[in-house]
């Protein structure tokens, strides 16, 4: 399933060549954006579809209204911007538009988390799965590289139903073999087998959790690693079986420990497993303006600080 191929890819490039490939087969799909088709990638769509493809400008309520719209209208309507704009921005139209009558609307947001870097606070969407898992009727998918970006845009063109799901800003390091791995939405994978620790992520940072549990293994820590790109709804069987096994479960995510998949974890873990359970994120506070790997670092989500961190928690010298 994982691949040896490293090859570093846009996220962003993969959402909107799948558009179009989606867009070939099915005329029913139409694509949104709010003035940002060239960040989002949303613009390939637009330059083969023009007549399927509408700029609401620097206007997300009214994009998300006008994506409902068309839902009612029998389309499979792709909505996108960036995450910090796609929630926090409209959340009253999702919730009350969107959600509340269950229409077919994917909200695809670009620029979720710390890495949006040099952008800073304001753009920095740090509560964006809090806000979409505590709504109710939307499915909230975090996918971890290109080759998942890519089947899990094709899932959500086939599934009716509101979504939420977020790319990050950053090229992302190929993880699964594109010829093996299958997205399953109700199958959270385990990718490597331990018996020391349960490390649960999804997103970019899964790749820094893989690169960190390498090391953690040369010092004799050896750690189950689970993939959770479907962070709602929640499926505990796996992480339950693990936590049993392990006692001690570190959750790692490019979002605040409040309401995003720690939380969700944590959740799980005290009505099926209660266990020691140390989540790894930005600590209920704003981001800054940086570059993007000195932003994962300072906020201890580089492969090298979850080393030590994790260390810190096993109480290793």
């Amino acid at each position: 399933m994982l691949t040896k191929n490293t090859e570093i890819k846009s996220p962003r490039n993969t959402y909107g060549d799948t558009l179009v490939e989606l867009g070939t087969k099915n005329p029913n799909i139409v694509v949104l954006d709010a003035d940002l088709s060239c960040s989002t990638q949303t613009v390939k769509f637009k330059k083969v579809f023009p007549e399927r493809f509408f700029n609401c400008g620097i206007a997300e309520q009214d994009m998300m209204t006008t994506a409902a719209g068309l839902a009612y209208c029998g389309k499979i309507v792709f909505a996108s911007t960036f995450a910090m704009f796609a929630t926090a921005r409209c959340l009253d139209q999702i919730r009350n538009t969107i959600c509340y009558s269950k229409l077919n609307v994917k909200i695809v947001a670009t620029h979720g988390g710390i890495t949006v870097g040099e952008d800073g606070a304001s753009h920095q969407a740090l509560e964006d799965i809090s806000f979409m898992r505590s709504i109710p009727d939307i499915k909230v998918i975090v996918p971890a590289d290109c080759s998942e970006v890519k089947q899990v845009i094709e899932y959500a063109a086939n599934t009716p139903g509101p979504m939420y799901i977020r790319i990050p800003r950053t090229n992302l390091t190929n993880i699964f073999d594109e010829n093996k791995y299958k997205f399953n939405p109700e199958t959270p994978l385990k990718l490597k087998d331990g018996k020391d620790l349960t490390i649960v992520s999804n997103g970019e940072t899964l790749i820094e959790v893989l690169n960190a549990a390498e090391k953690l293994k040369e010092v004799g820590i050896e750690a189950d690693i689970l993939h959770y790109p479907v962070v709602k709804p929640f499926h505990h069987n796996l992480l339950k079986e693990s936590a049993i096994k392990t006692k001690k479960v570190v959750v790692v995510e490019n979002h605040s420990v409040i309401g995003g998949l720690g939380s969700a974890v944590c959740e799980s873990l005290c009505q099926y497993a209660p266990s020691k359970v140390y989540r790894i994120g930005t600590k209920d506070t704003f981001g800054q303006s940086g570059e993007q790997r000195e932003l994962m670092d300072f906020y201890g989500l580089s492969d090298k600080k979850l080393y030590e961190k994790i260390l810190k928690f096993m109480d290793v010298k």
